[in-house]
């Protein structure tokens, strides 16, 4: 083994770099490596100035070819030598340059080309790493050995990737079934109740249909009471007007009498009942507003005023005894409010605050600039500029505060209320939540941001902010 290395490196020997063969007239130029004669000649025919070596490209300082007889020599005897199978390999994979017709020994580490001993010398490669073949194949086997782990994970990971797809598209097909009977499920219920709807409200419309035609049938007999009664008092009076003087007379008193007590029945008027009709919650309007638009509020303690008690979790507040806080020119002095942490200018927000049986309270939004130390602001129920809200003082008495005070008469007392505030639209909207009604919509102009605003009452019944999960 050892021998036929030696061997194999004996005709590496005698090989020319530029033309991978044998070496013919073997000249040994600056740097100590050797060529063919016609090998070195063409490749510094164009190069002035310097001489690059085409294997290690150091530069020679001169033009000089030596002569080499005693490696010519060399040749002649690695010539008589077996070619061996490597050699051959080699020579057989050799890539010969289009361009120059000479085989690519070199490689350019920065544009990752192979390249002929002449194409090195070119401008496109000067200044650029360029070493032999043998070496940049050893060292970009040993990235591309690198790359394979990698790839191979890369392989593995999407391979994984593909089942838990496959696993997914078997999981979706489960759940658009399922989700498909909870469809059919769900516009079966929805049928349902539209027909016990339609039931309950034909039902009434017969009960109406009966007690109309029951009191109809009674002023009827009314006024055929009043057509026979008529009737006699108009045949006596006839009777009376034939009748002499001292007769007439005598009887005249009670005829009057009669014609003044007998009173025409008033005819009877009716008038259908109004019938609404209202869809479950899940398809209401509304429904569709909670899930988009609802944001988690919390209770701004520096803007509260001294005696109101704010929960560990900022969401509830209610009236209690007076706290000794450091002052704020946030904070409420005048009456028991507070605002919202978070101010909106933009966008749209939508959050809901328990109220229950609280005979005083007012929600809403305001500005900033909402005054909370002047006296001649101290009444919470009159109009205040910057403020946009419904409240509630006294057990019936419901109230919109905006440009100006407006009477609300909701058909159910809400216990809970909420705000749709549509930035956007210059927009907010008050819904009663016990029969997702709309009680009041301000349209204005807001002109920054809008801050949502809590008035308690001197009452220690709790306002309370409800959560998503309260609403669903």
């Amino acid at each position: 083994m050892e021998l036929a290395a030696t061997l194999t490196d004996l005709q590496v020997e005698a090989s020319c770099p530029i033309c991978r063969g044998y070496l013919r007239n073997p000249v040994t130029i600056y740097c100590g490596h050797n060529f063919c004669l016609a090998c070195i000649t063409e490749a510094w025919k164009d190069q002035k100035g310097y001489f690059p070596c085409p294997f290690c490209h150091y530069l020679c300082p001169q033009r000089k070819l030596q002569n080499n007889f005693q490696l010519g020599s060399l040749t002649e005897v690695a010539k008589l030598l077996p070619i061996r199978r490597s050699k051959r390999k080699r020579q057989e994979g050799s890539i010969i340059c289009e361009k120059h017709k000479q085989v690519v020994t070199l490689f350019c580490q920065k544009d990752l080309e192979v390249l002929c001993p002449q194409c090195s010398f070119s401008t496109d490669h000067h200044q650029h790493y360029i070493w032999p073949i043998e070496k940049a194949a050893v060292y970009h086997r040993k990235q591309l050995e690198k790359h394979i782990e990698l790839w191979k994970e890369k392989v593995e990971q999407i391979e994984k990737v593909i089942i838990m797809q496959t696993g997914k598209s078997v999981e979706l097909k489960k759940k658009i079934e399922q989700r498909r009977e909870e469809i059919k499920c769900e516009f079966e219920q929805f049928s349902l109740f539209l027909q016990n709807e339609q039931e309950t409200t034909l039902r009434q419309l017969e009960d109406e249909e009966r007690e109309i035609l029951e009191k109809l049938n009674e002023n009827l007999a009314e006024a055929s009471d009043h057509a026979s009664a008529s009737k006699c008092l108009l045949r006596e009076i006839e009777s009376k007007f034939v009748k002499s003087e001292m007769e007439l007379l005598a009887s005249v008193k009670s005829v009057y009498h009669r014609c003044r007590s007998l009173k025409c029945p008033e005819m009877f008027l009716f008038q259908f009942k109004d019938y609404t009709y209202r869809l479950p919650p899940q398809y209401s309007g509304l429904n569709k507003i909670i899930k988009q638009f609802h944001v988690d509020l919390l209770l701004d303690p520096e803007t509260a005023h001294r005696k109101l008690l704010i929960s560990e979790d900022r969401k509830s507040v209610r009236y209690g005894n007076m706290q000794k806080l450091p002052h704020s020119p946030k904070k409420f002095y005048m009456w028991p409010a507070v605002l919202g942490s978070k101010g909106y200018s933009s966008g749209r927000q939508y959050w809901e605050v328990e109220v229950k049986d609280k005979p005083e309270w007012i929600l809403g939004v305001c500005t900033e600039a909402l005054p909370r130390r002047k006296k001649a602001q101290n009444q919470p129920f009159v109009v205040k500029e910057g403020l946009w809200g419904i409240g509630r003082c006294g057990h019936t008495s419901y109230i919109a505060f905006g440009p100006k005070k407006i009477n609300l008469l909701p058909k159910v007392i809400p216990t809970k209320i909420g705000i749709f505030l549509d930035c956007e639209m210059g927009e907010v909207s008050f819904y009663n939540l016990n029969d997702r009604s709309l009680m009041y919509t301000f349209s204005d102009y807001f002109g920054g941001a809008l801050w949502p605003y809590f008035y308690t009452g001197t009452e220690s019944r709790p306002l309370r902010i409800c959560t998503v999960t309260d609403s669903e």
